[in-house]
Formats: structure tokens, C-alpha cells, sequence
């Protein structure tokens, strides 16, 4: 609609007389989308996932996923250094606790995680001084959901260098009564965020996101229906119909003794039925059993469970943990759409919050941060066997070709090759003291093999 000379103008179809098209009386027009703010529901969403298996399995899966084979680190570190910084991780169930801040933030919009810090409980209102971490003061993560113990402030942070620009500047820490409150800042809190709003929309949700389940709780609706309509239908596989004449006049003409007899003896020929495998009637009664098929009922269920995975981003095999269907069916191609999810959500979601513990726990364990402290997250998919072969392979013989055309020398061949222990568990046995005996200089390249050229023997004279 827009507005010329003060007049208001439509753009957009319409057919009267078919009743079709824009305002027209018709199903389609009566189709609304109101505002509902499930997420604002904090005891729907704890029922929903108390009571309702596939809404556990949609939070869960993915924040398992996403945590499942961790991440390994791109700075200059040795190894021991590495083992230091996975024991500390393990000491204070890093891991477990940032599953459950996912969680949350997936099921109610937002939860946050405090950095506990030893001796600095007086300072929570103070901005996070990292060189004023000892070394083992990490304790883990504090991690409350958005209803039970975490209240943002007001004011926003306003700095644009700073990764939490836009977001709330303190927060308000206690239990429910939130009699006893502590003012926290920023610095000190990671945020577990639910799917994106728009502005206005979040500010309706107090600078949160919303659950997950708020875009997929229509179709769980009718796939919680249909599961429970198709159960009822069961009851009705074999329906057993008896015949009987001047029923209508026996139940609306007769007396109340009458009508007992006649439910009584209905009931003695049920009971004669399931005893004894027989029905007995009278010779002008008629008895007729039928049986009701259920042939297509897979197809219309099927089609609310692929539903409902589209709206989750889960594959159906994931979610229902059934096996692909169709000819020639093998669900690479879905799961392979679903680690794209899980690495889109790492980087939107996870990132943040290791962005901010990483340093912590550095200083903590090692006494220092590094000046290129980066990490990588390491592949979802674990290849089987035959994969991890194949992938050995080329990867060896791209290190071998390398070497042997005098590209890399002795010791960077035995650096890419313990390297390659990460991903396939191979070549780990190679110390450092085995790469630095190696050369550093590239050797002579070696010349490839000559064919051998096939040639027809000469005829000899006689």
C-alpha cells in the first residue's frame, strides 16, 4: 500500500468474483500471524522441555555437537603447554559448562556465565583485569539462565572497540527474591544468546534472544497431534459391528429394565467373544467385522517429521535417530547441511564466549597470554576408517612430494608430519628432538623415474 496526492493505493491482486486475492473472504486471506512471545513463557518452556522428548533433543543436539571434539590452538605452544591448558579445562568443567549455558540460552533466549575468579569476589563491579589473574585463580564458569539470576542493567555499553558493544553494560546477579543483587560488569560475563531479533524486539526480551523453540513450537504442535491421532487410531484397526433388528425402537420405546437387558446381554456376547472365539446371535442378526488400513499414514507422518527438522535445522536421522528412507537414501548430503549449521553456529555463538575465557584461563595456567593466541574447532565428523585412510594418503604424499622435489627439507617434513597426529592419530611418535637432528636444508631433488620405452626386437641376418 502506498500513498499518492493523500490517497491511499494497493498494490496487489485481487478477484472479486472468484474471491481471491488480497482482503478477499477466503481461507487464505484469513490467515494471520499474531505476536505471541513464547519465549517470554518461562513456564511453557520449562514444561516443553521437561515433558517433551523432541523439544530436549532440539536444544541438546546441537550444543553437544558443537562442544563434542573441542578445538585446538594455532599459537606458538608446546605440547606440555597444550596438556596444562586441557587439564585445566577438564579441573573446572570448562566443557560442561559451557553445554549448559547453550542450552539455556537455546531454551529460554539468553543465560550468562560468570568468570569466577579467585580473590577477586569483592571486585565484580570493576572491569576484568587480566593482568591481576595468578596463576590458578580460574575457577570455571558461574552459569544462570536469563529468569533465574542474571537482570541486565539499563545501560549499554558504549564503546565500539569493544566486543560488547551495544549489549548492557552491568548486570544484576542474586537468586529469584533478588534480595540480595551484586552488580557485575560486563567484562566479567559471557552471554549465551537464543536466535537474533530485531532491535526493537530485543529490547523487548531486555537485550536477549528468543528460544529456539518459539519458531518451532507450531510444528511440534502438529506433529505431537497427528503422533497422537495416529495412535488413536489404532484402537479402531478392527472395528466389529452387530446388526440388529428394531434396535432404535428397543433403546427409545422400551423401559430402563428393557435397555439393561439388552446392554447386558451385548456385553455377555463380547465376553463370549474373547473367551471363546465365538459370537452368538440371533439367526436374523448380522455380524461384520472391518478392518481399517493404514498404508498412507507414514507418508502424512513423515511429512510433519521432516517439518519439524527443517524448522529445528536437525536432519530428520539426527533428530528421530531413524535411518534415511528411499532408494539409494545414505543422508550424507543432510548431515553435510547440518555440520555447516553446527560451524555456523560455533563461529556466531561460541566464538564470542571462548574469546573471552581463553585469556583467562591462559593466565591462569601458564602465567602469560600469547601474543597470537588463536584456536580452530576441530572438524564435527569423525571420518571412519576407509575415510581416514584415504585421507592419510594424500596427505602423506603431498608431504613426500614435497620433500622429494626439494621444496621442504628433512625437518619441516617431520613437522607436517606429527602435525598430522591431530587429525589421524598417526606419526606422534616423532619427538622434538627427532626434528631438530634433522637437516633444515632442502636435499637434492630427486628426478622422477623414467617410463621404460617398450622396444620391438631387430631381426638378425641370418
Amino acid at each position: 500500500m502506498s500513498a499518492i496526492n493523500g490517497m491511499a493505493t494497493f498494490d496487489a491482486f485481487m478477484n472479486t468474483m472468484a474471491r481471491t486475492g488480497f482482503g478477499q473472504p477466503n481461507h487464505m486471506e484469513g490467515t494471520s500471524y499474531p505476536m505471541t512471545r513464547f519465549t517470554q513463557n518461562y513456564a511453557m518452556m520449562n514444561s516443553l522441555y521437561r515433558g517433551s522428548w523432541i523439544t530436549r533433543r532440539i536444544i541438546d543436539i546441537i550444543p553437544k555437537d558443537m562442544l563434542k571434539n573441542g578445538w585446538k590452538y594455532l599459537c606458538d605452544i608446546n605440547p606440555d603447554e597444550i596438556n596444562l591448558l586441557q587439564r585445566a579445562q577438564r579441573l573446572t568443567r570448562l566443557n560442561k559448562s559451557l553445554l549448559k549455558g547453550l542450552n539455556w540460552g537455546r531454551l529460554y533466549g539468553g543465560a550468562a556465565g560468570l568468570l569466577m575468579i579467585d580473590g577477586q569476589e569483592d571486585e565484580l563491579d570493576q572491569p576484568l583485569n587480566l593482568d591481576a589473574v595468578e596463576l590458578g585463580d580460574f575457577r570455571g564458569l558461574l552459569i544462570m539462565d536469563r529468569w533465574s539470576g542474571v537482570y541486565p542493567d539499563m545501560g549499554l555499553v558504549t564503546d565500539i572497540s569493544s566486543p560488547d558493544f551495544g549489549t548492557p553494560e552491568y548486570y544484576q546477579l542474586g537468586d529469584k527474591s533478588q534480595m540480595d543483587l551484586q552488580r557485575v560488569h560486563h567484562t566479567r560475563i559471557v552471554r549465551f544468546e537464543g536466535d537474533d531479533l530485531p532491535e526493537w524486539e530485543r529490547l523487548a526480551e531486555n537485550y536477549w534472544g528468543a528460544s529456539k523453540m518459539e519458531s518451532v513450537l507450531e510444528e511440534l504442535k502438529k506433529r505431537d497431534n497427528t503422533s497422537a491421532n495416529i495412535a488413536g487410531l489404532i484402537f479402531l484397526a478392527n472395528l466389529r459391528i452387530l446388526k440388529m433388528e428394531d434396535l432404535g425402537q428397543m433403546l427409545s420405546g422400551t423401559n430402563a429394565k428393557v435397555q439393561a437387558n439388552l446392554f447386558n446381554t451385548i456385553q455377555s456376547q463380547n465376553w463370549l467373544q474373547s473367551n471363546f472365539g465365538m459370537y452368538v446371535m440371533s439367526k436374523d442378526d448380522e455380524f461384520q467385522s472391518i478392518r481399517t488400513s493404514f498404508s498412507d499414514l507414514d507418508d502424512i507422518y513423515e511429512c510433519f517429521m521432516m517439518d519439524i527438522a527443517g524448522a529445528a535445522q536437525i536432519p530428520v536421522t539426527k533428530l528421530f535417530g531413524r535411518s534415511p528412507a528411499g532408494m539409494n537414501a545414505t543422508g550424507e548430503s543432510d548431515l553435510q547441511n547440518y555440520y555447516d549449521v553446527i560451524d555456523q553456529e560455533q563461529h556466531a555463538h561460541l566464538t564470542p564466549i571462548l574469546d573471552k575465557i581463553l585469556p583467562v584461563m591462559f593466565k591462569s595456567t601458564m602465567g602469560y597470554i600469547p601474543d597470537d593466541l588463536d584456536y580452530m574447532y576441530n572438524p564435527v565428523r569423525t571420518p571412519n576408517d576407509k575415510e581416514l585412510g584415504e585421507q592419510v594418503k594424500w596427505k602423506t604424499e603431498a608431504i613426500f612430494g614435497a620433500h622429494d622435489r626439494a621444496i621442504i627439507s628433512d625437518r619441516v617434513a617431520l613437522k607436517e608430519l606429527r602435525q598430522l597426529s591431530d587429525d589421524t592419530g598417526l606419526f606422534s611418535n616423532i619427538t622434538d628432538d627427532d626434528i631438530n637432528a634433522a637437516s633444515d636444508k632442502p636435499s637434492t631433488p630427486i628426478p622422477p623415474m623414467e617410463e621404460e620405452i617398450e622396444t620391438e626386437p631387430t631381426e638378425t641376418e641370418p
